[in-house]
């Protein structure tokens, strides 16, 4: 997974940083890591039967079951998109609708058990991933796990 867009690593640092590595490529880094991510991912799913929007969707329900609107918002898609996903997990029993019990115009979306070893088999065959993962030494996967989480937190994590 390695940026190749015509950026290059320099002394210079035009964007204000340390020298080394431009903002540019670690962008590039970054989004070549993603799109590989992608990739494995929607391998994964569909050996399964899934599509790349209902995979993420149980893994974010690994974590928990969660209502609706919040599905809708972490996947980043309308809220018409997210109850098809739903639907469509549901009548494979991958999850199932309960109303919240503080407010009962809320549906939580809770994973099953199926829906909980299919996320593990999707996990499981993401073979590129675990490849690249695996060959970095525990400190690096240590290391690139704490630099993640610090990129990408969010303020409710902050908090």
């Amino acid at each position: 997974m390695s940026a190749s867009s015509g950026t290059s690593r320099s002394a210079d640092a035009p964007d204000g940083g340390h020298p080394g590595v431009s903002h540019a490529v670690l962008l590039d880094t970054l989004w070549a890591s993603m799109v590989s991510l992608y990739a494995d991912l929607t391998t994964a799913a569909a050996a399964h039967g899934l599509t790349y929007s209902q995979a993420k969707a149980l893994n974010v329900l690994r974590q928990g079951p969660a209502p609706m609107r919040s599905l809708a918002d972490t996947l980043r898609c309308d809220a018409s998109n997210i109850t098809g996903i739903i639907d469509r997990l549901e009548a494979r029993g991958l999850v199932h609708r309960e109303a919240s019990a503080t407010d009962r115009r809320v549906k939580n979306v809770i994973l099953s058990e199926e829906g909980a070893a299919v996320v593990v088999r999707v996990r499981d065959g993401m073979h590129a991933t675990h490849q690249a993962l695996g060959a970095l030494s525990e400190d690096e996967r240590a290391t690139l796990d704490s630099l993640l989480s610090r990129l990408f937190q969010t303020e409710a994590d902050q908090s």
